[in-house]
């Protein structure tokens, strides 16, 4: 198998070509796709198309939450990167050494706890990755439901090429699954505001989480730096006040032909009211109000959010609104009832738990063990 590196005209991924063995390239006996970069969306594109055309009968169903937009993410290299991480310098040793060369096997996707399943499309661009001969169905799609004990997808070919990609392809839709498993949670308790995540994501894994949560239920917030204006305490202070950044802000959108979302941090009731003031005042970019923290807990384990409502009442609809801090899966519902647009959590994708999901050859076996542990 041979992984090469990849370029992007605006971002290189430093991925080292591994070194590997003439017996391995013999055992694998093909080449690894050469692809040129390529946008995330577009290669969202290939795999549906490839489902449709490779595997007659197999729907694009599977895929039909799409990646968010990103100028320079390159999700092959990514995967590219994950697999060169796993193969080293020898590739996988244990495989060489107890798999017969011509053996084939189907191996199934068993979930080992209750969630909602993500990382589906990108799970099967890791097979395909390493090996596009490799079948791969699935009775669940992104998005969807799944229970402890159920099996619900397969793969199947070369047993050498399935267990080379087994851990990278479910440590893709383990992390993707327990980040769409809480903001599945977060989104319905919320309601009727909508739940964002934040920038607090994996580094080199941000467009891989912030898909996790729109596969969840919930809405991207900004995906970087350069997409849209965000106004935080650090920038105020170092701005010397809201108002001299909210002006500096549109002064640079004007000066530079630009038009993007603009939201400005408060910390203070009294932090509203000179925005407010200001914006009634001013011509001015801003689309967006954070009140952050004004959510504050009590020593009893509830939150008291009758700051927030007030920032909420003041702002009366001029602008939208994003609740920050404090932000539970307990906390969330109260937050909602105030009145709030948005509610930003950087835990779901900070802190998450990765969904129990195994692959495994021996299904049966699998799911005696699974018995006796309580896992299946």
């Amino acid at each position: 198998m041979s992984l090469v590196q990849r370029q992007h005209p605006q971002a290189t991924i430093p991925v080292q070509p591994p070194q590997f063995s003439a017996k391995l390239v013999r055992l694998c006996r093909r080449r690894i796709l050469r692809l040129p970069p390529v946008s995330a969306q577009r290669i969202f594109r290939q795999v549906a198309r490839m489902s449709v055309t490779e595997k007659p009968g197999i729907s694009i169903q599977s895929m039909v939450i799409k990646p968010p937009s990103h100028p320079t993410y390159d999700l092959q290299g990514v995967i590219k990167l994950a697999l060169a991480e796993d193969a080293g310098d020898r590739g996988d040793v244990t495989s060489l050494a107890t798999i017969p060369q011509d053996a084939e096997v189907e191996a199934h996707f068993l979930a080992k706890e209750d969630g909602v399943v993500a990382g589906i499309a990108l799970a099967e661009m890791v097979f395909h990755e390493v090996d596009p001969s490799l079948k791969v169905e699935w009775s669940r799609k992104d998005g969807d439901s799944i229970q402890k004990g159920l099996k619900f997808g397969k793969v199947y070919g070369t047993a050498y090429s399935i267990i080379v990609a087994e851990r990278v392809a479910l440590n893709f839709i383990q992390r993707m699954s327990g980040i769409a498993t809480l903001t599945k949670a977060m989104a319905n308790a919320a309601h009727p505001a909508l739940i964002l995540e934040t920038r607090k994501t994996a580094p080199g894994l941000r467009l891989v989480d912030k898909w996790a949560v729109l596969i969840g239920g919930g809405r991207n917030h900004r995906m970087g730096l350069f997409d849209m204006v965000l106004i935080k305490d650090n920038h105020i202070s170092a701005a010397g006040g809201v108002t001299n950044a909210v002006r500096a802000v549109y002064m640079y959108l004007e000066k530079n032909n630009l038009k993007m979302e603009v939201e400005v941090e408060t910390r203070t009731l009294d932090e509203v009211h000179e925005v407010l003031n200001y914006a009634s005042q001013t011509k001015t970019s801003l689309t967006r109000i954070m009140l952050d923290n004004m959510v504050v807990p009590l020593p009893n384990g509830d939150v008291d959010v009758s700051m927030l409502k007030e920032a909420v009442k003041l702002i009366n609809g001029r602008f939208e609104t994003e609740a920050s801090g404090n932000v539970t899966l307990e906390t969330v519902h109260r937050i909602g009832g105030t009145g709030v647009t948005y509610i930003s959590s950087g835990a779901l994708t900070h802190s998450v738990k990765a969904l129990d999901i195994s692959l495994k050859i021996d299904t049966e076996l699998a799911l005696q063990v699974g018995r006796r542990t309580k896992r299946a």
